[in-house]
């Protein structure tokens, strides 16, 4: 299993706020794919798969906030 985290954003920048999944648990995904979306105050962001594997689940929902360095959903 392994866990997309939310990445360093930019100096300053400790949380965004996930705007769209482009996948639901169950889909296929392959390395790079873009899986969501964030926003902070400043810009969004697409957060891409770090590898091949299926969405197991999702940990942050829509229009809510994650930590930098937090697990955003998983991929088995």
């Amino acid at each position: 299993m392994t866990n997309i985290i939310l990445p360093e954003l930019g100096e300053g920048i400790t949380k965004a706020t996930v705007a769209c999944w482009h996948a639901k648990p169950g889909d296929s995904l392959r390395q790079g794919q873009d899986v969501c979306e964030v926003v902070t105050d400043k810009a969004s962001f697409v957060i891409e798969a770090p590898r091949a594997g299926l969405l197991k689940s999702i940990c942050i929902k829509e229009a809510q906030d994650a930590p930098v360095g937090g697990v955003l959903g998983t991929i088995e």
